[in-house]
């Protein structure tokens, strides 16, 4: 059944229905449709355009092809539906007669599609963010297991300087890090519900898209309706962050696939991610590693496409839009399956420890320690990052490395040098002085390894089970702070103040019920503490409390904060996500703001304890 046939004297033609088809690859989108059509049935109900009854013969109707999707995904293909909309209506009259018909009142096929689209991605962003993190665990095992082992850097795929295994890999989870990021910042763009805009005007059902968006998980509605239907941005923020990964992996992948050449010999594969020649039996290649360097072609390809798809549009819906889908999900499944395989591959990766530090001393990448000595001895860096060139150069005359030169042979380049260079020369020391922030000391690389354990933990926590508070969840966090107040766990605190101070909160959910909250006070000092943390009975031991903290540990580090604290009764609790003792006598902001009110100040039971961001 078409739904826009009552115009029109004759059919389509078959060649133009092949054409325009849409089915074969919309029908992902059913789950979303439906999930779309319920929403809608609810809010025509509520704007009295549907009765009782028949609201609940389409909710039934809708929830039975729910199951039956969920059953067999590949159902609607066995139809000849136009697209997915057409399916879903199409299968509710065989269901429920000319009830279901009444189910497109006031909307689109323009913003049904647009609000499918927006939920898929919503739904796929949050795998990619899940399966990046899975990944990045995957890197930092690699990186603590390689902490001090060193390697060949280079730069023009010259030897360079030498590093540790372990900050080569930390260079990738910074890479992950900004495409989690980008992940979530695309989840905030794309939280805006188009339903009810109907085909590019809006629509004329009284229906309250606040309260629609809010029911489909939605942070609030459109405000245009041309926009609403038009939009793709959020697929192209979806794309672009995917080609950016892409581009990592491809990196990555290209690294391992040098530093597992003959010509390096600095990592080995195990047998399980590669493969051999049908013709020279000695061959042991990465093409694991290769296929993930040759799919990023793929995947920027689909971005490219949507980009000049979208590029002279006039306002507002096209059919040219039908092509947003297509590319759109074949990227999308292509990246997720190359995090995937690379997770799988990462730990089939190993450093050949003994062969990779001779391979980094080579090349003379101790020569800036060299020009560093020098200018220790007073020598201007430009001079003695010449006088350096010259003694690499009388080095190469010799054949021999830079330590093996005499004193007498260093002090033809300046007399300044003597025997105390030959330490400094040594490829571990300059690796070791290399300890600030960022450095590649293997000092360095664990404070790195800490930082972004810290960062996944809190990551994994907002990925799951935590978010920052909204106004709407103020009543649930007072009932929790009044019921631990009732327990003298917590001291009260009325509704307005919670209310004021609602950013600071963080909020714990457990099957999309509000369970637990904690916040982050920040003093004028620049001391924060966590406070108010608690969790109804039936989410304790679950690891929400954790995942609380996580989150406002992360956000304090946003925030340029340097020590958090929290007093508590339950200090084993917090020892185990490595906060440390101290004294109360330390926290003076918090010995005047809280303790002074205290009932229980002349026996304090809690137990202060700080965390060093």
């Amino acid at each position: 059944m078409s739904l826009w046939g009552g115009r029109f004297s004759e059919p389509s033609a078959a060649e133009f229905k092949q054409f325009n088809d849409s089915l074969a690859f919309d029908y992902v989108l059913a789950p979303f449709d439906l999930q779309a059509s319920q929403a809608w049935a609810q809010a025509l109900h509520a704007a009295e355009l549907l009765t009782a009854d028949e609201n609940e013969q389409l909710q039934t109707a809708l929830q039975d092809l729910v199951k039956a999707v969920t059953k067999d995904p590949q159902l609607p293909l066995q139809t000849d539906a136009e697209d997915i909309h057409s399916w879903v209506e199409a299968e509710l009259i065989n269901r429920i007669g000319s009830t279901a018909k009444k189910l497109h009142t006031g909307r689109s096929r323009n913003d049904l599609v647009a609000t499918d689209l927006r939920l898929f991605c919503k739904q796929f962003a949050q795998q990619l963010v899940s399966t990046n993190l899975v990944l990045i665990q995957a890197l930092l095992n690699f990186a603590e297991q390689y902490s001090d082992a060193l390697l060949p850097g280079y730069t023009h795929l010259q030897r360079a300087q030498p590093i540790v295994a372990g900050h080569w890999a930390m260079a990738y989870v910074q890479m992950l890090q900004r495409d989690v990021s980008r992940l979530k910042d695309g989840l905030k763009r794309m939280d805006f519900c188009p339903l009810g805009s109907g085909a590019l005007a809006g629509t004329t059902a009284p229906i309250d898209r606040s309260l629609l968006a809010q029911e489909l998980g939605f942070r609030q509605a459109n405000e245009n309706s041309l926009d609403g239907v038009s939009d793709r941005d959020f697929a192209l923020d979806l794309l672009n962050t995917a080609s950016i990964g892409m581009i990592h992996l491809s990196r990555l992948a290209e690294d391992a696939i040098f530093y597992c050449s003959g010509e390096s010999g600095c990592f080995s594969m195990s047998d399980k991610i590669s493969s051999g020649s049908s013709l020279m039996p000695q061959k042991k290649n990465p093409d694991l590693f290769e296929l993930l360097r040759g799919k990023a072609g793929r995947v920027i390809g689909h971005q490219v496409a949507l980009q000049t798809t979208l590029k002279g549009l006039p306002l507002a819906y096209n059919k040219d839009m039908q092509e947003d889908k297509e590319g759109l999900f074949a990227a999308l499944h292509t990246y997720l399956q190359c995090l995937q395989m690379c997770t799988f591959a990462i730990p089939h990766v190993r450093v050949n420890v003994e062969h990779a530090e001779l391979q980094a001393a080579l090349g003379y990448s101790n020569a800036t320690e060299l020009a560093d000595y020098l200018v220790s001895k007073g020598v201007p860096f430009r001079d003695a990052h010449h006088l350096t060139g010259s003694a690499v150069q009388l080095a190469q005359q010799h054949g021999v490395a830079l330590e093996q030169l005499s004193v007498e042979q260093f002090k033809t380049i300046s007399d300044l040098i003597e025997d105390d260079v030959y330490p400094i020369l040594d490829i571990r020391y300059g690796l070791n002085q290399r300890r600030a922030l960022g450095g590649t000391a293997p000092s360095a690389v664990r404070l790195a390894i800490k930082h972004a354990s810290d960062w996944l933990h809190a990551a994994e926590a907002a990925s799951k089970h935590v978010r920052q508070a909204r106004l709407s969840d103020v009543d649930k966090i007072c009932e929790l702070i009044a019921y631990w107040a009732e327990q003298g766990e917590n001291l009260p605190r009325s509704k307005a103040d919670i209310m004021q101070a609602i950013q600071t909160f963080a909020i714990a959910e457990l099957n999309d019920e509000i369970v637990g909250c904690a916040a982050l006070y920040v003093y004028s000092t620049g001391l924060a503490e966590i406070r108010s943390l608690g969790l109804f009975p039936v989410a304790q031991g679950k690891g929400l409390g954790a995942e609380l903290v996580a989150f406002l540990l992360w956000k304090a580090r946003e925030l340029g904060i340097t020590r958090t604290i929290v007093l508590t009764r339950v200090p084993e609790f917090f020892g185990k996500l490595n906060f440390k003792l101290t004294v109360k006598e330390k926290l003076p902001e918090k010995v005047m703001k809280d303790c002074e009110i205290c009932p229980k100040k002349h026996a304090c039971d809690e137990i202060a304890l700080e965390y060093l961001l």
